[in-house]
C-alpha cells in the first residue's frame, strides 16, 4: 500500500501521551517523524515502568512503546545555542514540527511557531498544552488526571454518592490525552489539505481541557438541554434503558438495547413478553423513568442462568450484548485475532516488540509503520544531513548530540 503522507516529514518535539500519539498515527499514515529527545534521559515515559521491555542492553518502559511506533529518534540538547540552532535547521526542513510546551516555553529558543514560520511560511506548526495558548490559566501545565477532573468527565464515572465504593473515578487510559492527540492529527490532515490549495501552512493550537469538554458529546448537550447536570450512574447509561451490565450466574455480561423493538425481544427472553405491551415499559423514554423498577426485575433473572446461555440466546435474537473481558482476553479474542489487532513491531534496538496495531484499515490493509519503537537517539546518523561530520563528532563531544 502506498502511505497516504508519504514524503511528509514531521518534526517531533512533543513527550509524553497527546503529541506521541498524534505523530505516530501521523507515521502510521506514512509520514517520516523524527523525536527529538533530550540526551540521556529522552522522552519522560521512556522510564515510567514497571512493567518494561528489555533486549540487550536497551530497557525501556512499557508505557513509551504505545505511542511512539514508526519514529526515527535523535538526541539534541536545545537548551544550548547550537542545538537549538540544530533544530531550527531540521525545521526548516520539514513539513511539520509539533511540540507539548508550556505556552511560550519554547519561544527563547526560536523554536516557537512565530519563530518559525517567519522564515517557512509553508510550515505547520501544532502545539498541545493543558489550556490553550491564552485565556487565564493559558500558564498552566496541564495533567491528563486534572484535565478529567476540571473538564467534567469525572462527574460523569464511577459510581454514586451513597453506594458502596461511591465518588468520582478517572477513566482508566488518559483519554484527554489520547483524544487531544487524534484532534491534533486531525487538525494537521486538515492544514496539509489547505496547503495543497494555497501554499500557506497553519499554527494548530490544541488544547487538552477543550479536547475534554467537546468529547463529554452527549452529556454536554442533556446538560445544556435541559439545565442539569447528568451525573454519575455507574455502568448504567443516563439515556437509555437497559443498556448495563448484568450479573449473570457466573459472570458479568452488558446487554446494550438499543430501541423498543430490541426491548421486545428482551422482555420475551427472560419470560416476560407482557413488559413490551406495558405503556411503563413498551418506549424507551419510559423506561428510562422506570429504571430503578425494571432494571433490578431485569438482573434478578439474568442471575439465574450462566452468561454463556444468555449471549447466546441474545446474539440470536439480534440484541447487542458482550462479556466483559480483561485486557488479555479482549487480545486474545478470536475477532482481534482474525483483524490482526496485535502486531509485532521489530528490527530495531528494542528487538521486537509486541505493540496493539492501528486500527485503520485503507484498501484493505493496515496502517501500520513498518518501524519499530526506537531507541534514545538510535537514528542519529540522521543529523549528518544539517550537520558536517566534523561538527558532528564536537557536538557529540559536548553531550549536545547523544
Amino acid at each position: 500500500m502506498t502511505k497516504p503522507l508519504e514524503g511528509v516529514r514531521v518534526l517531533d518535539l512533543s513527550r509524553v501521551l497527546a503529541g506521541p500519539w498524534a505523530t505516530q498515527l501521523l507515521a502510521d499514515l506514512g509520514a517520516d517523524v523524527i523525536k527529538v529527545e533530550k540526551p540521556g534521559a529522552g522522552d519522560d515515559t521512556r522510564h515510567w515502568g514497571p512493567p518494561w521491555h528489555e533486549h540487550g542492553d536497551e530497557k525501556v518502559a512499557a508505557y513509551f512503546l504505545a505511542a511512539n511506533r514508526g519514529k526515527k529518534s535523535v538526541a539534541i540538547d536545545f537548551a544550548t545555542e547550537e542545538g537549538a540552532a540544530l533544530v531550527r535547521k531540521m525545521a526548516a526542513d520539514a513539513d511539520v514540527v509539533i511540540e507539548n510546551f508550556k505556552v511560550g516555553g519554547l519561544k527563547k529558543f526560536g523554536l516557537d511557531a512565530a519563530s518559525l514560520r517567519a522564515s517557512h511560511p509553508g510550515l505547520i506548526y501544532a502545539s498541545i498544552t493543558g489550556f490553550g495558548q491564552d485565556g487565564p490559566y493559558a500558564a498552566r501545565a496541564g495533567y491528563d488526571y486534572i484535565i478529567q477532573g476540571m473538564g467534567g468527565l469525572m462527574s460523569l464515572t464511577g459510581l454514586p454518592d451513597g453506594e458502596p465504593g461511591g465518588g468520582p473515578m478517572r477513566a482508566g487510559v488518559a483519554v484527554a490525552d489520547l483524544f487531544t492527540g487524534m484532534y491534533t492529527a486531525n487538525a494537521i490532515l486538515a492544514a496539509l489539505y489547505r496547503r495543497q490549495q494555497t501554499g500557506e501552512g497553519a499554527t494548530i493550537d490544541m488544547a487538552l481541557l477543550d479536547t475534554q469538554l467537546a468529547m463529554l458529546a452527549n452529556q454536554a448537550s442533556n446538560s445544556l438541554v435541559s439545565g442539569k447536570d447528568p451525573g454519575r450512574q455507574g455502568a448504567g447509561h443516563p439515556n437509555i434503558v437497559p443498556y448495563q451490565p448484568f450479573m449473570a450466574a457466573d459472570q458479568p455480561i452488558i446487554i446494550a438495547v438499543g430501541n423498543d423493538k430490541q426491548f421486545a425481544k428482551l422482555a420475551a427472553i427472560v419470560g416476560h413478553p407482557e413488559w413490551a405491551e406495558n405503556p411503563a415499559y413498551a418506549t424507551n423514554p419510559a423506561r428510562v423513568s422506570a429504571r430503578e423498577t425494571l432494571v433490578p426485575m431485569i438482573a434478578d433473572i439474568i442471575a439465574g442462568k450462566p452468561a454463556a446461555d444468555w449471549l447466546e440466546r441474545l446474539e440470536g435474537a439480534g440484541i447487542p450484548a458482550g462479556p466483559i473481558n480483561t485486557i488479555s482476553q479482549a487480545l486474545a479474542d478470536p475477532q482481534a485475532v482474525h483483524r490482526g489487532v496485535r502486531i509485532q513491531a521489530d528490527g530495531g534496538a528494542l528487538g521486537p516488540v509486541p505493540m496493539v496495531g492501528n486500527p485503520m484499515r485503507i484498501d484493505g490493509e493496515q496502517a501500520n509503520a513498518p518501524l519499530p519503537p526506537p531507541a534514545l537517539g538510535e537514528h542519529g546518523s540522521l543529523l549528518r544531513q544539517w550537520l558536517d561530520e566534523d561538527d558532528l563528532k564536537r557536538l557529540k563531544a559536548a553531550g549536545i548530540v547523544g
